[in-house]
């Protein structure tokens, strides 16, 4: 198992942050890494807590942003790099939608759980 992001609060206000992750070493990881989260993020896998999480990892963006030297850039490159991985993603999830693959649910509902008679 590896550590991707390790976020915490301490007593005194302080966020710390922490990885197993080595970019400069191994860069293919931050595509490996979007995909895996893309697919985590559109799965019933999720654990239930969607809405806190994508809160913090949404805040933590901000807060990368508030502090870049050059917002606007970092948000263009960003927006292009996304819509990249949205299309594709879409793309992909029709292809099985379409071979009967995959079942896509709107955000917060949950698929039936087939009960034993």
């Amino acid at each position: 198992m590896k550590k991707l992001l390790e976020v915490t609060l301490e007593r005194n206000g302080e966020i710390r942050f922490n990885t197993d992750v080595d970019v400069m070493k191994d860069p293919s990881i931050v595509h490996e890494t979007t995909m895996l989260a893309m697919l985590s993020m559109t799965t019933r896998l999720w654990g239930g807590n969607e809405t806190s999480v994508l809160a913090i990892l949404r805040a933590l963006s901000l807060a990368d942003l508030a502090v870049s030297v050059n917002r606007k850039e970092m948000v263009t490159m960003m927006d292009a790099v996304s819509k990249q991985y949205a299309n594709a993603f879409r793309e992909t999830q029709k292809e099985f939608v379409k071979r009967g693959e995959m079942a896509v649910f709107a955000p917060g509902v949950k698929p039936k759980t087939k009960t034993k008679n």
